[in-house]
């Protein structure tokens, strides 16, 4: 794909550099111009003027008549010269200002010319105002599909308003519908989007990585698509940096331009987040192995049914060497489709997911700011679409669908990646292997498990257990492990196995045991999350690594999920040790 490879000729090379020469120029002049003050601007437009007024004195007083009659003045500021021969009674001189622009006022000039030069190139210029971002639907009804999303501040061509309540515009390469209620359009657009004129990366190639230091061996941090727009916050040696990270810019335009619509990856732009697609055809989990064996490679991550991974090679003895997510390791590549039948897959399982781009973001009851928030997400966490609104986005959350401010999470399709981790075992840290995160803002204490010891090998034995279970069916009221169990008929039928009697009902679980903090936590024990009353509604068994197993909900069944995917409202041990 492309990423760091120079494709650009000679004269291609120069004229991005002069391009970049007069950007550089520009954003001097622009960052001088935001950071002056205003007073100071004033005082210094009047001293000018009394300058001019002084010299204009002086030149009645101290002025000499040349040979030709005409009245000379000269300063070190200017040259002012009377165009009139002297009259013989005193009048009124008029006065002409030559002045040469300086270097800095030149630059403030065609800052000025670019700024209108952007705003010309709108024929209808639009300017979304809306929290977060406006959804562009392919259709012009409230539940259309949605086909991109114009940023707040974004810019966008109006082409039709004689839809009531509806413009059909285009921007970013999207061309839909959106609600005429968050658009501003003729001179007050004009006045907005000339505060937002500011240096942008914009893309050029179908997909670009995002890496995290600016060197072609850097790890791969993210991924931008062909037209999106960036703020540049920095060039160095061939590469761009952008607010997450760091970009070729072999593959980018920079220039000063207005910021413009992403189009909301459908599913074919799920194909091209892959080199070298394969898709696991297993009806649970799959486990990723640090070495091409089974006897000797150490279980360092699970790959769930239909997920997706770049194939990086294949070995002589029937194995893939994969990278998925941020695992990489070896499966066996009898359970991995490729080719044509793992592309027809990922089209069929490809899911629209809202994934949070920051710690401690508010899930709330209704989509507005009043409603009572339902519980707290940690970065990166991910969550199926139930649908979107202008600024906020539904999500299913275990059995429950919320609403997040569209501010706080990127939506896109994708398939499920690798999850990190690593099986318990006895005597070892009450982390239980590396891997997981066990960091959050919506969480309280230390991190999980710092203070709890060994790991007992009864401990270790629950943990190992509950896992196996891991992609089997969600179905409410159930205890079966096999066949379906919802939340607490999962941890009831796992504790049963080892001779520990649980009521069938998460609340009741968490009046059982003993309650304790997140450092103390151990695998073994369960952890409880709350609704919006603080009623706890979902319960999960810890494993250690920073990870719970849970039953989660009918979409997504028996699952492992970092231990404060939402804010965990109690700990309890029910193990009495």
């Amino acid at each position: 794909m492309p990423e760091e490879k120079n494709m650009g000729n000679q004269g291609d090379r120069k004229e991005k550099a002069e391009s970049g020469e007069l950007s550089a120029r520009l954003k001097k002049i622009r960052e001088k111009r935001e950071g002056e003050d205003k007073k100071k601007v004033l005082a210094a437009a009047a001293a000018a003027v009394a300058v001019v007024a002084a010299v204009a004195v002086a030149g009645g007083l101290l002025g000499e008549r040349s040979q030709d009659g005409v009245m000379k003045v000269e300063t070190a500021a200017a040259s002012l010269e009377t165009t009139a021969p002297l009259p013989q009674e005193p009048t009124q001189a008029s006065i002409v200002l030559e002045t040469t622009l300086s270097a800095e006022e030149q630059a403030s000039k065609e800052y000025e010319e670019t700024v209108q030069s952007v705003l010309d190139s709108y024929a209808n210029l639009g300017i979304a105002e809306v929290s977060g971002y406006l959804n562009i639907r392919k259709t012009p009804e409230s539940f259309g599909e949605v086909i991109g999303e114009l940023p707040r501040g974004g810019a966008c061509e109006v082409l039709d308003t004689s839809l009531e309540g509806w413009y059909k515009i285009s921007s970013g390469g999207v061309t839909g519908y959106v609600s005429s209620q968050y658009v501003h359009t003729g001179e007050k657009a004009r006045e907005m989007a000339a505060e937002d004129v500011k240096e942008r990366a914009i893309i050029e190639t179908n997909r670009l990585n995002v890496r995290e230091e600016p060197d072609p061996d850097s790890e791969v941090v993210g991924q931008v698509m062909k037209d999106e727009r960036y703020l540049v916050k920095g060039e160095e040696d061939g590469w761009i940096q952008i607010e997450d990270g760091y970009i070729s810019a072999d593959y980018v335009t920079v220039r000063y331009a207005l910021n413009e619509a992403h189009r909301q990856d459908m599913r074919t732009a799920v194909l091209n987040l892959y080199d070298n697609l394969g898709i696991s055809n297993v009806t649970n989990y799959l486990n990723v192995r640090e070495e091409p064996s089974e006897t000797d490679g150490k279980i360092i991550g699970k790959l769930p049914g239909n997920a997706g991974c770049d194939i990086l090679e294949e070995t002589e003895d029937g194995w893939y060497r994969i990278r998925s997510g941020k695992i990489t390791g070896y499966v066996k590549a009898e359970y991995i489709l490729t080719g044509q039948a793992a592309k027809d897959k990922a089209m069929e399982a490809a899911k629209l997911m809202a994934y949070a781009n920051t710690d401690g973001v508010n899930v709330r009851t209704e989509p507005n700011t009043d409603s009572t928030i339902w519980t707290q997400i940690s970065n990166k966490e991910s969550f199926l679409v139930a649908s979107q609104q202008d600024g906020w986005v539904e999500v299913e959350i275990d059995d429950t669908n919320a609403f997040i401010s569209s501010d706080y999470v990127d939506v896109q399709y994708g398939l499920n990646e690798a999850i990190p981790y690593t099986p318990v075992v006895a005597g070892s840290g009450s982390k239980g292997g590396s891997g997981g995160s066990s960091s959050g803002g919506s969480s309280s204490g230390s991190s999980a498990g710092s203070s709890a010891g060994s790991v007992s090998s009864r401990r270790a034995e629950i943990a190992n257990y509950a896992v196996q279970f891991v992609g089997n069916p969600y179905v409410y009221g159930g205890t079966s492990l096999t066949n379906g169990a919802d939340c607490s008929g999962f941890t009831m039928s796992v504790m049963a196995h080892f001779g520990v009697s649980l009521p069938h009902h998460s609340a009741s679980q968490a009046n059982c045991g003993r309650s304790i903090s997140s450092s103390e936590m151990r695998p073994g024990d369960l952890v409880f999350y709350a609704g919006s009353g603080g009623t706890i509604n979902h319960v999960a068994l810890y494993i250690g690594n920073g990870q719970v197993c849970h039953a989660s909900s009918a979409k997504t069944g028996i699952k492992i999920s970092t231990w404060n995917y939402r804010t965990p409202a109690k700990i309890v041990n029910v193990l009495g040790d």
